[in-house]
């Protein structure tokens, strides 16, 4: 699924004279991911608490927001500073350089969230307890 037109492609470009990667999702990637939504679903729905981890754009909160309809769901905005992203992009050393330069504007528009943790301010234990304490967790 990762470098091809049907699953998921990533081109490069230069936009002020820095990387960004575009993301292009083909039809089987699509296939994928909506499938995944659908059997997150059928875990929650066996009894089992989720904490999901995803990269929200385009349809996909309206997607979450059907399929999970009826279930209880806290949505947490995780966001940091481009700059720290970027800097995290180039230690992990496993990331292509520019992604999150092209998810920066992308990924919380329009969003609205329960919570948001910025996690250039607060420590991973920090987010964790935050979320615990505005959800009674």
């Amino acid at each position: 699924m990762q470098d091809g037109p049907e699953g998921f492609a990533y081109e490069t470009r230069v936009e002020e004279g820095k990387p960004v990667v575009v993301i292009h999702e083909g039809p089987a990637g699509r296939r994928l991911i909506r499938g995944m939504r659908r059997a997150i679903r059928a875990m929650a729905e066996e009894g089992n608490d989720l904490i999901l981890d995803d990269v929200l754009m385009g349809e996909a909160r309206a997607d979450y927001e059907a399929v999970l309809a009826g279930l209880t769901v806290h949505w947490v905005g995780v966001t940091a500073p481009l700059e720290v992203l970027e800097e995290r992009e180039r230690a992990r050393g496993d990331r292509l350089i520019g992604t999150s330069r092209w998810q920066i504007d992308r990924v919380h528009a329009g969003q609205r969230y329960d919570l948001e943790v910025d996690t250039a301010r607060m420590t991973a234990m920090e987010c964790a307890e935050a979320i615990m304490r505005r959800f009674g967790l």
